[in-house]
Parts: C-alpha cells; structure tokens; sequence
C-alpha cells in the first residue's frame, strides 16, 4: 500500500532548528518527485522544497537559505530541516510523492 507518513513537528524557538521526516511505505521514494508543503492558517498548501530522482533539489524563494530537504542515506524517507525558523513558519507541514499526501506535522515557532 502506498502511504506517507510525516512526523517531527513540535514547538520549537524561533532561530532554532527542528527536522521533519517523511517515511514512505509501498514504493521506493528516490523512484519520485517527492515535495515538502506548508499550510498556514489558511487553506492553500505553499510547495516549500522538492527533491528529484538523483539527488537534485528546488526551494521557493520564501524558505531558500533557512530549510534544507534531504533523503535519508540508508532510510525510505525524505528530511525537511527547518533552520532558524520565523513564527510565521508555524502551521502544518505535508509531504506528497507518487500523487499521494501524507496527514501532516505541525510546527510551532514560538518563543
């Protein structure tokens, strides 16, 4: 069955770091395009980072310098590192790959 699976979100201080994971079940996730989405209190979801078969990566302007997307090296899982993350950086935080989404993890950028 193919499934994602996001985890790692939380409070964390503004200027800290905290890293999301994405765990794919029923494919190989290196296979896919697979990009990290942000969902403010709002209901559009905003592409914050994608990865692509081979390692090459795109980051929206907004997120560029400050979160880094990474595959894990011995892991069917995909990284969202959050570097000195805003407040307006809170909200929920999803993963898609192979045409499914994952049910999300919410960060809270709070001091």
């Amino acid at each position: 069955q193919v499934q994602l699976v996001e985890s790692g979100g939380g409070t964390v201080l503004p200027g800290g770091t905290l890293r999301l994971s994405c765990a794919a079940s029923g494919f190989d996730i290196s296979d896919v395009v697979v990009g990290w989405y942000f969902q403010g209190p709002g209901p559009l979801r905003e592409l914050v980072a994608s990865i692509w078969p081979g390692d090459s990566v795109h980051y929206e302007d907004p997120m560029r310098g400050r979160f880094t997307i990474s595959q894990g090296a011995s892991k069917n899982v995909v990284y969202l590192q959050l570097d000195r993350p805003k407040p307006e950086d809170s909200g929920f935080y999803y993963c898609n790959g192979k045409g499914r989404w994952g049910r999300g993890t919410q960060v809270t950028v709070s001091s």
